[in-house]
């Protein structure tokens, strides 16, 4: 149940999470928030950006913040799937005799972060799968739980081509947002200089540990969400299926394949928290079109019209945005109607 208590708490602790990020990034807000947002509700977050723009510096800067133990995962064509979650390894006991005692891998940690995930083969990248949706290890038939909170952070480069694997669908499902880090203005790029010049380390403490985080995501949960905008998400995900019955004049015209149900989850999921951070106890149509383009962004498949046509994802998204809001079957018309006693 949630109470003014919980309420103020939630409140207060992110007030404190984006100060202390904000002393080590410069600018960046949506992508800020929409880690931050990520983190609280469970989900895991794919960061894409040039090198140099910040997205390693923000994790650290998240691990310090957040009090959690980091790890990093460097990947590379020659990884194997062991370097990532650990193995089976002989070892002498006391008594001299050998054994197997498992030695865990860097995923066992709270806060992961998958450096240039798509520079991996297939078969590494496949190794975080169950990490990131089960939060356990398979190694040699034995499963062993992560501890909690656990996050995935990864990052990617999209210019660079030679030597990279694209993640496919079923891992890119797996990520709630997918952030698009930009390179920053002029003033903000002094600014940044002006940083670094003093100290490269990061400046951000602790302000908050995993069990308050678990708190937090807690009262996210118990925030309510009538039934027309919980329609709204889901009809926002429908029209993106170009063969479904409920899809959109851009989603029949530019869309492969549509998003997943994971995508209607992620956009109720994050739009509770977006809500709290926002000082609302409700979640609004405007939370879920705010965090359309990172939910849906990288679930949507693009066909040959779109490339030709050069349509990006967040253009279809956008698009589909509008037509959806704008249908005869409005949701914003409908809670308005329902909010002066309308049928």
């Amino acid at each position: 149940m949630i109470t003014e208590e919980k309420l103020t708490a939630f409140s207060e602790k992110s007030k404190a999470i984006f100060a202390e990020i904000s002393k080590d990034m410069v600018g960046q807000k949506e992508v800020v928030e929409g880690t931050v947002i990520a983190m609280i509700a469970g989900g895991n977050v794919l960061l894409e950006g040039v090198p140099g723009v910040g997205k390693t510096r923000l994790v650290r800067a998240l691990g310090k913040t957040f009090s959690l133990p980091f790890s990093r995962i460097q990947f590379t064509p020659d990884m194997m799937p062991a370097d990532v979650t650990g193995t089976n390894m002989i070892v002498k006991g006391e008594d001299g005799r050998s054994k197997f005692e498992f030695q865990p891998g860097p995923v066992f940690s709270n806060i992961v972060l998958a450096d240039e995930i798509n520079r991996a083969t297939p078969k590494t990248q496949s190794a975080l799968l169950e990490a990131m949706q089960e939060h356990s290890v398979t190694v040699a038939g034995e499963t062993r739980r992560l501890q909690e909170p656990f996050f995935v952070l990864a990052t990617q480069n999209p210019i660079e081509q030679d030597g990279t694997y694209p993640l496919p669908e079923a891992q890119m499902d797996r990520f709630m947002f997918k952030l698009i880090v930009t390179f920053p203005t002029v003033k903000e790029l002094v600014s940044i200089v002006d940083m670094t010049q003093a100290t490269m380390e990061e400046k951000a403490q602790p302000v908050i540990n995993g069990a308050e985080l678990l708190e937090m995501r807690e009262t996210a949960k118990d925030i309510p969400v009538i039934e027309e905008v919980t329609e709204y998400a889901a009809r926002l995900v429908a029209a993106t299926h170009p063969d479904g019955e409920n899809a959109s004049e851009t989603g029949r015209k530019y869309v492969k394949l549509g998003a997943s149900p994971r995508a209607a989850q992620a956009l109720i999921t994050g739009a509770k928290v977006r809500a709290l951070l926002n000082g609302r106890y409700n979640v609004s149509i405007e939370d879920i079109n705010t965090l359309a383009l990172p939910v849906l962004r990288h679930r949507v498949k693009l066909n040959f019209d779109a490339v030709t046509d050069k349509k990006t994802p967040d253009d279809i998204v956008r698009a589909v945005i509008k037509e959806v809001s704008d249908g005869p079957k409005s949701p914003v018309a409908a809670v308005v109607e329902k909010m002066l006693g309308r049928k």
